[in-house]
């Protein structure tokens, strides 16, 4: 084992027990009972040891994005906001733009490799998501397509194996 990945196995073993989710879809057509893939994604975040503090569904439109993030990151009960939908390029689609724009830091790596994973499984059409991550404040925001294999996808091979380890690196310069 190289000394870099005996590192990564390390930081993931420091980083938090647990993780506090909220978990947002963004529908204009959604409901509780038909939001398969915000079901999905709590489901998986369960069945990882995470908890899920709050469940959303909210409008495709940028000031509702934009406002349920300024609020998550306020709260202390929430520590990741997890959002599916919106990620697209359709003139509705507006989940990107609300992301990018109230990140502090950005995770371009999540997006990349989203895209390349996503690329291996539905070919070309993987460029037309715009999924992000990042940070605002000190919670840790992931955005992904809206399909159910699309959330599959970027929770068990990208946000499940590292979520503790990307909230170790956030609170480690915090004094508690």
């Amino acid at each position: 084992m190289s000394r870099e990945s005996m590192s990564v196995d390390a930081h993931r073993r420091e980083g938090p027990d647990t993780v506090r989710c909220m978990v947002v879809t963004v529908s204009d057509t959604r409901t509780p009972e038909t939001d398969k893939s915000g079901q999905l994604m709590m489901a998986l975040l369960r069945e990882h040891g995470y908890e899920v503090v709050d469940y959303r569904i909210v409008p495709d439109e940028y000031d509702r994005i934009t406002g349920v993030l300024r609020e998550a990151a306020a709260r202390e009960d929430v520590e990741a906001v997890l959002l599916s939908g919106g990620t697209g390029i359709a003139g509705r689609d507006t989940t990107y733009e609300a992301v990018r724009d109230v990140l502090d830091k950005e995770m371009p790596g999540f997006g990349e490799i989203f895209r390349l994973l996503s690329y291996e499984e539905i070919g070309a059409a993987a460029m037309l998501s715009r999924a992000i991550a990042g940070v605002c404040g000190q919670a840790a925001v992931f955005a992904m397509p809206g399909s159910s294999n699309a959330v599959r996808l970027a929770l068990t091979r990208l946000i499940l194996p590292e979520l503790r380890h990307v909230m170790r690196e956030i609170y480690k310069d915090r004094h508690r």
